[in-house]
């Protein structure tokens, strides 16, 4: 296993982080939060059609289908990079959940059916996984899908959607009546415009995470993707496990953006006549908010490599990147704020943004406790 970065990767970074310096400043999101904060509609649409006019949206679409077709390390690359600058929009949920369920679960004519139109003229998409417990094992799923006719009608409420407002396609979740388990567990993509969505209550406007109603909604059997059962269920699994790595690589970025702003902020500001953060007690708290940086980067990226070349190590990879992401948000969302002192509760500064972004992620997709629980079961504790 390669853990180096190659040349390609270091020039996607940079190239990724120079467009997000002068396409989505914190000046931008500001705006963005605040009018969604005073109950007006926002979108990011300007920033997601420069990253469409970039290709960025086709980075891990397949080859055959029009993508790029470039691997999980390369999706951490970007997505990190979005973390830094709390990027609004629906890059996250179409690019490392509507995509990988697709191509997971569907086959190759729907694989170019649903891709082509991501990798070709920015098509957005989402995963409607989880429900009320915000558990997102397929084997969980309530969501009925009863057959009707050639297809399926849809009943149900899928909670915790990323973007469900502008996604033009849906990847519900579902299972036949009379099956538990992994046995009846279906994927259906669903038009964004078929289905209700409501916005739910969050510390976090710069995302929209939501609920989707399932009222009746027939989907044709060209829409079903694989045959509903166990291999469906493992496709999701395999799709989850890059959602859930994902997720936490960007966590790390918001995180790395935390601990910048912070030790900037000591590095100028003095009491006594010198700067506070040439104080010991300081200099530890630093220390202690590296050290879990650098490890919730570690555990992301190794997640990235096992996804990427097939690794059977990748399930718990995957739990142990986002518990340690979250881990790494709790402590540097608190120092953060605490070396800011009084001016990092204020709305005017940018810690909270940055802040309401990382304790949002922290619990999506699973939570440090949750994901710990997963691991210790994994490794027969």
């Amino acid at each position: 296993m390669e853990l180096e970065f190659t040349a390609e990767q270091d020039e996607l970074r940079d190239g990724v982080r120079a467009v997000l310096e002068r396409e989505c400043p914190m000046s931008s999101v500001r705006t963005l939060v605040e009018k969604r904060w005073h109950g007006g509609d926002s979108n990011a649409d300007e920033l997601w059609s420069r990253m469409v006019e970039l290709g960025w949206p086709a980075l891990t679409v397949p080859e055959s289908t029009g993508g790029l077709g470039l691997g999980a390390v390369e999706l951490a690359v970007v997505v990190e990079e979005l973390g830094r600058v709390v990027a609004p929009g629906p890059y996250l949920p179409t690019v490392s959940q509507f995509v990988p369920a697709v191509r997971e679960a569907g086959d190759e004519e729907q694989r170019a059916r649903f891709l082509s139109p991501v990798a070709e003229h920015g098509s957005t998409g989402t995963l409607a996984i989880a429900e009320e417990s915000g558990g997102f094992d397929p084997a969980r799923v309530a969501a009925v899908a009863q057959p009707s006719g050639a297809g399926y009608t849809l009943r149900g409420t899928k909670h915790f959607v990323f973007e469900p407002d502008v996604a033009a396609e849906i990847v519900v979740v579902a299972r036949v009546p009379g099956t538990s388990g992994d046995d009846g567990v279906g994927a259906f993509v669903v038009p964004g415009d078929a289905v209700t969505s409501t916005s739910l209550p969050s510390v976090d406007v710069s995302r929209v995470v939501g609920t989707v109603e399932l009222r009746d909604v027939h989907v044709d059997a060209d829409r079903v993707l694989g045959q509903p059962g166990p291999s469906v269920a493992e496709a999701l699994r395999r799709a989850c496990e890059e959602s859930v790595a994902a997720l936490a690589i960007e966590l790390v970025g918001t995180c790395q953006s935390i601990f910048d702003v912070t030790l900037d902020y000591a590095k100028q500001r003095e009491q006594f006549g010198v700067p506070i953060g040439s104080f010991q007690a300081t200099k530890h708290k630093f220390a202690d908010m590296l050290v879990l940086l650098e490890r919730a980067r570690a555990t992301g990226y190794f997640a990235a490599l096992t996804l990427a070349e097939g690794d059977p190590r990748r399930t718990l990879a995957a739990s142990m990147a986002k518990a340690a992401a979250a881990d790494a948000a709790h402590k540097l969302a608190k120092e953060g704020i605490q070396v800011h002192g009084g001016i990092g509760y204020t709305w005017e500064h940018d810690m909270h943004l940055y802040v309401r972004r990382a304790q949002a992620s922290s619990v999506l997709f699973g939570s440090a406790a949750t994901h710990r629980a997963r691991v210790a079961d994994l490794i027969g504790l």
